[in-house]
């Protein structure tokens, strides 16, 4: 072999080593930081799948993902006690909160519908009927044309996103009458899937054959539905961080945004993208129309 042949190799040989040397560090930016991310557990599979993947993607980094409710993520990152407060509601619309000191991000939109144990035998109702049941002046399914089972509700808990959203535009600002609370949409849907006559309300991400989901008159829960507002149960999901984020923080929440995910893992788990919405939805509820249906 020619020296110049020698050297050419050996240039050759440094560049790629540099090459991949530099990939590393990009991959690795990040390496040693960890991050906290609390709060809806509506969210919780779309943050829990995103943050695996990321870190799968980016060695060294660790996202730890909880649950616990809407009021206890905004609460968590008002604090200061985590770097991520996952919500289903505007901060502006959780009491207590100080929205001004929040920085929403949204990365999904989620459909809500009531579920009920299969034994009912009830597929659809009627926005009144729905009222009826929550507010206790309904008690046994028989009276609106389903089994006779006396009416189990079980609600999310108070401070609870996927209860707001639900009681605002299901039970149209009525609230559910005292029953059984649960912290866990993954809890609710096990319980209505296992007790007769058991009625509650998910995210459509945690539907699955052991329960009923139902329609509302005759509006099937359907993405399709959603995003004309049709199915008028469904609120954004906000990742809030407290001012603007920062290290793996600002990197995770632009990672959870970024086209790669918003048209493969958001819409794979069930959730819709922002940008699929034909509507947009303020703080106050009110609907603006934002594309041609």
């Amino acid at each position: 072999m020619s020296k110049k042949r020698w050297v050419q190799g050996l240039v050759l040989v440094v560049l790629v080593a540099l090459g991949v040397f530099a990939y590393q560090t990009r991959q690795v930016s990040h390496a040693g930081e960890s991050i906290t991310a609390v709060g809806s557990t509506a969210l919780q599979p779309l943050v829990e799948a995103a943050g695996e993947q990321y870190t799968s993607e980016h060695l060294g980094t660790f996202i730890n993902v909880q649950g616990g409710g809407t009021g206890t993520g905004l609460s968590q990152i008002q604090e200061g006690a985590v770097q991520i407060g996952d919500s289903d509601l505007f901060a502006a619309e959780q009491k207590g909160i100080r929205a001004a000191e929040l920085v929403d991000h949204r990365v999904a939109v989620v459909g809500i519908t009531p579920i009920i144990n299969k034994r009912v035998g009830i597929k659809n109702l009627s926005t009144h009927q729905l009222i009826q049941v929550f507010t206790g002046q309904v008690t046994n399914w028989k009276q609106i044309g389903g089994a006779d089972l006396p009416i189990v509700l079980i609600n999310r808990a108070q401070g609870s996103g996927t209860r707001a959203t639900f009681e605002q535009f299901g039970l149209m600002k009525h609230r559910s009458k005292t029953a059984q609370e649960q912290d866990s949409s993954g809890m609710v849907r096990s319980i209505v899937a296992t007790t007769p006559g058991a009625i509650s309300y998910v995210a459509f991400s945690y539907v699955d054959k052991t329960v009923q989901d139902v329609s509302l008159n005759h509006v099937a829960p359907t993405e399709d539905n959603v995003i004309t507002n049709k199915w008028p149960i469904w609120s954004y999901e906000h990742l809030y961080t407290k001012g603007q984020p920062t290290g793996l923080t600002k990197a995770f929440i632009a990672y959870v945004q970024s086209p790669a995910i918003q048209k493969t893992l958001v819409r794979q788990l069930g959730y819709l993208s922002p940008d699929q919405m034909l509507v947009e939805r303020n703080a106050a509820g009110h609907i603006t129309k934002t594309g041609g249906a």
